[in-house]
């Protein structure tokens, strides 16, 4: 039988397959070799979810490729996958089609995505990301056979991207037993060897009750097979600001604690929440921590923190118990007062009912007049009331009821004990509630009927001031209007003080942005929506340095130096006129634009046409502008005032304010705070302000942003959350200081950075 010809191989190729280490004529046995998977797919899988990352020797991965695409479902790759064997045999006719196969994706391979998957690799050999997973985490399409022991790589080659599949080839090659991969294993539960698979469940439901954010779990092994549980998400640190955590369980016993902590914590939270509520934060070190008010929560001291808990009810109870006793007694009282005061008025009563009824006619008058002519008893004094006489008792006695908190405290608690306690504490605080709210009625009812008592004393008393003589009190009794007896005064019990509405970010912006740039474009003319637009962009610094009368030309100067080297990288090559024809038009009114999901024809502000800046701008002119700019501002901010409450913040680095300057606040906090991250330093001073409606602001509204010549500019605040306030008219007092920590990448985008953790201090 003749010999096959050999395949012919591109030059492009052939340079590809150098850089990889294969020679298609003597291609290594260790390559070609392929076992048996026997590979079912697990229940429940999910391909969207990595539970287990994995150092992975290379060697110990054989691969497959599929004539499939890697959003195909995994049954259907893998059934129509075959071995690496069979995509570079170029003898056999039935396997020509793979070879060609093999040779298109190596054709649209590229040596510098095999080489950033190499650098990513080889900073994965020093250290894990903070996060855990990394962007070229999906390219690994790498999973395990628990019936064999085998890892496999499944290998669409209908897919662009083939630089994991290329870079583990050219590792193999290498036939290095050191070789080593870090990926994540797809469709694999969690090992199990720490914790349960329930506990797995229960911590992700713990951590979100308290971070109010779903936590991802993995289990990660090192190269030495030794697990570490990495546990990574977001929590609120302050308000509605959010920080990353890490936490990292290294063995046994500490998944066991963090669990149990977990648990002990979510069971006093939902079981006495009207009693504990636990917080969160993150150290110096990103790692998440558990408070208590102000104690630190640590598995070390959970049953001593227990144990002060449970004196705490205790002590608790037995104050209530006392101040029930009292009040049960108060409540007596007031309850003889009030059946005394029920018989003085019904006596009253039944006397000016029979003066009513006996002045209707001739013989009643008499009879009145000669049945309550008889000196009564000293009628009291307007105001006072009868007082009861009621025995007193001794002291209350429930401090001999409950036994001695030291000596019931000498022994350790569990978090059952603890809850039967508290659950007791809360029925005596129910029944003491209970009680000074019929108090409370009672007393208001007294009070009604000691004033009806006082009127009624009154109107007795002016019958009784005409009936000197029969012909007096017969003149007066024929009178036919009579002075009306007043009713007691109606109070309301247990009247709730309304609570004002406080700004929320996330539920209020949006309405506040749309109110606040109605405003704005009354009250606003065109040049001073044009010089906030300055406000805006990188002139900012120096329209303060105006402000106070404090900047140089050379200041001047080095910003139009900038703003200049700006316009001559904006304008087109082809431009040789310094006289800008459009002026502020950029384009025709008919170009359909979007801010949000709303349209419009307007255009976008233009800071050079603004502030007059071009190629033959002079330093005189230009400062001219700028001191326009600040007076327009100076204005503006006497125009418009806060259209309701809104909460401000500003963050500086280890600063204060500077009440001189135009200070830009922000009504994000979170957004605040991620800017100002950016800058050098590790202790930041936020400051939060409520201003109060009415007080003076300046919103970066779509209308500083926009021009609104065909009124087509959508209403709202697109582009900014940042306002302008003089601080120097606001009345501020400190109200509270609070510290807090946030972990923030050091380059979001990029996996490895640096993790840095940033000191806040909060100043409301």
């Amino acid at each position: 039988m003749p010999k096959k010809k050999k395949t012919s191989i591109e030059p492009e190729i052939q340079q590809k397959l150098q850089y990889l280490g294969l020679d298609l004529d003597r291609i290594p046995k260790d390559i070609l070799q392929y076992e048996p998977l026997n590979y079912r797919i697990p229940r429940g899988y999910d391909e969207t979810h990595y539970k287990q990352y994995r150092y992975i020797p290379v060697n110990k991965i054989q691969i497959l490729l599929s004539p499939t695409n890697r959003l195909d479902s995994l049954e259907e790759r893998y059934k129509k996958a075959r071995p690496l064997e069979q995509y570079l045999d170029n003898q056999e006719e039935e396997n020509i089609l793979k070879f060609a196969v093999f040779l298109n994706m190596l054709k649209q391979m590229s040596i510098e995505d095999v080489e950033q998957i190499a650098s990513e690799q080889k900073l994965l050999e020093k250290e894990i990301p903070f996060k855990v997973k990394y962007e070229g985490s999906y390219l690994w399409q790498i999973y395990y056979s628990e019936a064999t022991g085998k890892y496999f790589m499944i290998v669409p080659t209908t897919d662009s991207d083939y630089s994991a599949f290329f870079y583990l080839l050219k590792k193999k090659l290498e036939n290095k037993s050191t070789n080593m991969v870090y990926v994540p294993v797809i469709g694999v539960d969690y090992s199990r060897r720490y914790l349960s698979k329930e506990a797995f469940e229960d911590i992700q439901n713990y951590l979100w009750l308290f971070t109010k954010e779903w936590p991802l779990v993995y289990e990660v092994y090192n190269d030495k097979d030794s697990l570490t549980i990495h546990i990574i998400g977001e929590t609120c640190v302050y308000g509605k600001i959010k920080s990353l955590y890490h936490v990292t369980l290294k063995n046994n016993i500490e998944a066991n604690h963090f669990y149990k902590i977990l648990k002990a914590m979510f069971i006093m939270q939902t079981d006495i929440p009207n009693y504990f509520e636990f917080t969160t934060d993150v150290n110096s070190k990103g790692i998440l921590e558990f408070y208590f008010k102000d104690t630190k929560i640590e598995y070390s001291e959970m049953a001593n923190f227990i144990k002060d808990r449970y004196a705490f009810s205790i002590n608790a109870k037995k104050e209530v118990m006392l101040e029930l006793e009292k009040d049960i007694k108060r409540l007596e009282e007031l309850k003889q007062i009030a059946s005394i005061q029920d018989i003085e008025y019904l006596e009253k009563e039944k006397q000016i009912s029979t003066f009513l009824e006996c002045k209707k006619t001739f013989f009643g008058k008499f009879k009145y007049y000669f049945k309550y002519s008889k000196k009564s008893k000293k009628p009291k004094e307007v105001g006072q009331t009868i007082q009861p006489q009621i025995k007193r008792e001794e002291e209350p006695k429930a401090k001999s009821q409950i036994l001695n908190v030291q000596e019931k405290l000498g022994k350790k608690y569990t978090i059952e004990e603890l809850i039967r306690s508290y659950k007791e504490l809360e029925e005596e605080e129910t029944k003491l509630k209970n009680t000074v709210m019929d108090i409370n009625a009672i007393k208001l009812k007294n009070k009604n009927m000691k004033k009806k008592i006082e009127n009624a004393t009154l109107f007795i008393e002016e019958i009784d001031k005409h009936k000197k003589s029969i012909f007096e009190f017969w003149k007066y009794s024929n009178k036919d209007e009579m002075a009306v007896l007043p009713e007691g005064e109606e109070e309301e019990i247990g009247v709730v003080k309304r609570i004002e509405k406080v700004f929320d970010y996330v539920e209020d912006f949006e309405n506040y942005g749309i109110n606040l740039d109605k405003l704005q474009r009354e009250l606003l003319t065109a040049d001073e929506t044009d010089s906030i637009y300055i406000a805006t962009t990188n002139v900012f610094s120096i329209l303060n340095k105006l402000k106070q009368n404090i900047a140089t030309p050379k200041d001047v100067e080095a910003v139009l130096k900038m703003l200049k080297k700006e316009l001559r990288e904006c304008e087109d090559e082809t431009e040789s006129d310094d006289f800008d024809i459009f002026g502020g038009i950029s384009q025709d009114n008919t170009k359909i634009k979007k801010i949000g999901n709303k349209l419009h024809r307007e255009s976008e502000k233009d800071k050079f046409h603004i502030l007059e800046v071009t190629k033959m701008t002079r330093q005189i002119g230009f400062k001219l502008s700028l001191e326009q700019v600040v007076k327009n501002i100076k204005n503006s901010l006497e125009k418009v005032k806060s259209p309701e409450d809104v909460t401000l913040y500003k963050a500086v680095m280890g600063e204060k304010i500077d009440e001189n300057q135009f200070n830009l606040f922000n009504m994000n906090p979170e957004a605040e705070l991620k800017e100002i991250s950016k800058n050098e330093g590790n202790n930041i001073n936020l400051y939060k302000i409520s201003l109060k409606k009415d007080q003076n602001i300046i919103g970066f509204t779509n209308i500083i942003y926009y021009d609104n010549q065909n009124k087509t500019l959508p209403l709202g605040m697109d582009f900014s959350s940042k306002v302008i306030i003089d601080v120097s008219k606001l009345e501020l007092n400190i109200k509270k200081t609070r510290t807090f920590h946030v972990t923030v990448l050091e380059d979001e985008k990029n996996d490895f950075s640096k993790v840095i953790v940033k000191k806040v201090t909060v100043y409301e």
